[in-house]
């Protein structure tokens, strides 16, 4: 017997809901659900349809049930496509974690190299972006920026980062103790809920990077001159050197 589409939804739509809830609950990161309140949102949205569905269904209001019917099966498609960012971190986040380094620890010499750099630039008020490689390879990023290949040095870093010289935007990445390259870019975090709306283009490129590899990031800001560190998703204040070698010491140890 064929089946209309009607009659093969209404015999299947359990495999729909199941399939739905394992994409969306096991297989998309579990820290997507708990940190963003995007998600929240729509899963709520999705049980209100649910429950609004099995009640027109219960109460015979034919009207209610068959646009809630039609909107349930419309529904995780359009889930799909507000989450489509979320899933391509996701996956960008799984394929550079696959992709591991030697941990090259830096020097107490390159520590402070970029110590110094970041103090200097701090109080001339000078933007910049320095990323540390930890077990996660940048490999992807370096190979579209300007390659460097030179031990790290506080005069090349301020240096590159000078205003109007080809290099000074986009970011430095540091392997060990040599510069690889400068001028990567990163894309921007999408996590609105967790920072200031006001948050420059560097700060987000910043977080942005650290929400997809093991990577520490040290941003420079050319409006306050605040240095702030992020990893893992978070962006940590350090405008003392003190206090940013401290932190470059728990991150490379």
């Amino acid at each position: 017997m064929i089946l209309t589409i009607q009659e093969f939804f209404q015999q299947y739509w359990k495999w729909f809901l199941e399939a739905y809830l394992i994409i969306f609950v096991v297989i998309i990161p579990l820290r997507f659900i708990l940190k963003n309140k995007r998600t929240v949102f729509i899963g709520l949205v999705y049980a209100i349809i649910l429950g609004i569905l099995f009640l027109a269904r219960y109460l015979e209001l034919k009207v209610v049930y068959n646009i809630y019917y039609y909107l349930m099966l419309v529904y995780p498609v359009g889930a799909f496509v507000f989450f489509s960012s979320d899933i391509k971190k996701g996956y960008e986040a799984m394929h550079n974690k696959n992709k591991k380094i030697t941990l090259l620890s830096s020097s107490i010499k390159t520590k402070n190299e970029v110590a110094d750099a970041c103090m200097y630039l701090s109080k001339k008020r000078i933007g910049a972006l320095i990323t540390i490689e930890k077990h996660n390879s940048l490999d992807q990023f370096a190979s579209k920026a300007i390659k460097i290949d030179s031990e790290v040095s506080k005069e090349l870093i301020i240096n590159i980062f000078t205003p109007y010289t080809p290099l000074h935007d986009g970011a430095v990445i540091i392997r060990g103790n040599r510069i690889r390259c400068a001028g990567a870019y990163y894309n921007l975090t999408d996590n609105q809920d967790d920072i200031d709306k006001t948050t420059g283009s560097r700060h987000r490129a910043a977080l942005g990077i650290s929400e997809v590899t093991d990577s520490l990031t040290i941003c420079v800001s050319e409006e306050t001159g605040d240095i702030s560190l992020a990893t893992e998703g978070l962006m940590i204040e350090a405008n003392d050197k003190n206090k940013l070698l401290e932190y470059l010491d728990l991150f490379l140890q």
